[in-house]
């Protein structure tokens, strides 16, 4: 059986046909599936419309979270309830055509253990891709693999691998990340990416990059050792300004002349010491957040069976 979890966010105009397009690609496959969707309190009358289809069809689950929690979450929520020994993520707003799941799904063997869908050409404007870009650079790091360019939001694996985050409990969640941790076969099938039919898409490209930060100091020990390289070469600067010094008082018997110059170097001192604290401190509040067990969901409400 395929368990198709799909995270909701203001998408209520487009649910009913999403779903009629997966039924249609299971009955040509002859797969067994059901559909979990995970209603992320978006405000609008989504969780309304899972109820009413969960109703009419017993494959159909549905899940609300008491807030929002983000995209990551919600995928957490639903990956951790699939029945199905493939799990396929994908974004509710068809922009992930259901039509090409088979692409990916026939990919799925001993060899690979996750395939992603990246699309064939980006749907989402100038600022949003860079903003997108950055964030999979963000992601490359955390997850230290080479195919992290290629992670989206559409991707299918094997079920057995939620075994190896069984017990994550974080409110910063990155499921690309959390995969890491089971596997590294990963391999990946350039598929259509259609333009969103309704609405606007929760992910501005400010919250992309903040995405990409929490990733960087959430999931990889990267800002830190950046932070000592960072300290070593203007270590390396600093003893070369001295030895310029030294020399040049040796030689001409003055020293290095300037108020600007000497404000410069403590600047730049200053500065890098400033940054690394920064981000010592980031990495002291992800373990405070984490002391505090603090839960990466809470569902408010369930239906279907």
């Amino acid at each position: 059986m395929i368990s198709f979890v799909i995270p909701v966010f203001r998408s209520a105009q487009s649910l009913t046909e999403l779903l009629e397009r997966i039924a249609a690609v299971t009955r040509d496959n002859s797969w067994e599936f059901e559909v979990i969707f995970v209603e992320d309190c978006g405000g609008d009358n989504s969780w309304a419309v899972i109820q009413g289809l969960a109703a009419k069809n017993k494959n159909i689950r549905g899940f609300q979270m008491s807030r929002n929690y983000g995209q990551h979450n919600a995928l957490l929520c639903g990956i951790r309830e699939a029945k199905g020994e493939i799990i396929i993520t994908l974004d509710d707003d068809l922009q992930h055509p259901p039509e090409v799941l088979p692409k990916l799904v026939s990919k799925l063997s001993d060899e690979f253990d996750v395939v992603y869908g990246p699309p064939e050409q980006e749907q989402h404007g100038l600022l949003r891709d860079l903003a997108s870009q950055i964030t999979k650079l963000a992601l490359e790091g955390a997850m230290g693999a080479t195919n992290a360019r290629q992670v989206g939001a559409l991707r299918a694996f094997k079920t057995q691998l939620r075994d190896a985050f069984s017990e994550y409990r974080s409110p910063t969640v990155n499921i690309d990340v959390l995969l890491t941790w089971g596997t590294t076969k990963f391999s990946a099938v350039r598929v259509r990416h259609d333009l969103r039919k309704h609405g606007t898409s929760g992910y501005t490209p400010r919250k992309l990059i903040v995405h990409a930060l929490n990733m960087m100091t959430g999931f990889s020990t990267l800002p830190l050792k950046l932070a000592s390289l960072m300290g070593f070469v203007l270590s390396v600067f600093g003893f070369s300004v001295l030895v310029y010094v030294i020399v040049s008082w040796l030689l001409k018997g003055s020293a290095v002349p300037g108020f600007a110059f000497l404000a410069s170097i403590i600047a730049i001192f200053s500065g890098a010491q400033l940054l690394a604290l920064g981000i010592i401190g980031e990495y002291l509040a992800r373990m405070y957040s984490r002391a505090m067990e603090q839960p990466s969901y809470i569902v408010k409400s369930t239906s279907g069976q």
